[in-house]
């Protein structure tokens, strides 16, 4: 996934969210709205989540040191499950709690015009911010689904805008329809409707996130078609006649590790053996610029693990789903 993309909408989405905080809470101030405040938390909550990302992605860019010799490409992750902690605590609870005293103590609404004016520009800014993460996002999304894309993505940063500015854009919409049948009925209960609305949707989208999040921590091979390209390229010389078995690890959105153990073929010299190796290690990183970390193991194939592991990415998808599971 591209870096440069995930910061231009992460970007787009601060500045959005920015503006629409000082807009909103000026319009809660004006009118009361228990609506209006939940999305004023909403987009203060979004400002800093996004904040949070584009700290994590600089401090993730630093150089590995002997303490962390493989860098710190997952720190891209911490900072992404802090978001889903802050979307969960500071935006979803909030909205709820305040949704609850409303609706136990209904007041009227003052100056509406103002809150429905100011719900109105902010879903077009939101509109703008969920455009550029949706635009960004299909850069690389290729042919999977929305879905697939949110669930396999190894960069967070995308993800999380998309799954935020949605978040945004429907809140809003809660929140209008809150204050619009508060005007028309004169009952405040329905801005504290509204406003729960707010919080159990912020809620159900901070867990969405912190469960994708916790995979990418935890550690996620790569991809099926990666994966391929990889074994296409250890096994692109006779003197390796298969692989083994295989593992890989993104130690970061844009870092692979792979490990591997090859079957060489008989007779073979030590020193052919050792050419070998180096050409497969120049090869699969050609085919695959982000395996950063290789590490291969020369072997000879015995009769039992040509029967567990004919196919290495088979093999190594099965594990995975077996620990999934």
């Amino acid at each position: 996934m591209s870096t440069e993309g995930g910061t231009k909408a992460v970007i787009a989405a601060l500045l959005a969210n920015a503006g629409i905080a000082v807009a909103k809470f000026i319009a809660f101030l004006l009118t009361g709205s228990s609506s209006m405040l939940a999305e004023s938390v909403h987009s203060v909550a979004d400002s800093g989540n996004q904040g949070l990302l584009l700290l994590g992605g600089k401090r993730a860019a630093r150089n590995a040191t002997p303490e962390h010799p493989f860098g710190y490409g997952r720190e891209r992750y911490i900072y992404a499950f802090i978001v889903s902690i802050v979307l969960f605590s500071v935006g979803g609870l909030f909205a709820l709690y305040e949704g609850y005293h409303k609706i136990s103590e209904p007041e009227p609404l003052t100056s509406p015009q103002i809150a429905i004016g100011v719900l109105v520009v902010a879903i077009a800014l939101e509109a703008y911010s969920f455009r550029t993460a949706i635009v960004e996002s299909n850069k690389v999304r290729g042919k999977q689904s929305w879905v697939q894309f949110v669930r396999r993505a190894k960069s967070p940063e995308l993800p999380v805008v998309l799954l935020e500015d949605l978040g945004a854009q429907v809140g809003l919409i809660l929140a209008l329809i809150g204050v619009g049948l508060t005007v028309v009925t004169g009952d405040g209960v329905w801005d504290g409707i509204g406003t729960i609305g707010i919080g159990v949707l912020l809620v159900v989208i901070a867990i969405i996130l912190a469960i994708e999040t916790k995979s990418l921590l935890l550690g996620e091979s790569a991809g099926l078609e990666v994966q391929e390209r990889i074994v296409a390229a250890l096994t692109g010389d006779p003197t390796i006649d298969s692989v083994i078995h295989m593992r890989t690890l993104h130690i970061g959105p844009e870092e692979l590790l792979v490990a591997a153990k090859l079957a060489i073929g008989p007779g073979v010299s030590a020193s052919d053996i050792v050419t070998a190796i180096n050409d497969a290690e120049e090869r699969v990183r050609a085919a695959e610029p982000i395996a950063r970390v290789i590490y291969l193991e020369p072997d000879f194939r015995r009769p039992d693990e040509r029967q567990e592991t004919s196919s290495p990415v088979a093999a190594e998808h099965s594990s995975a789903d077996a620990h999934n599971t």
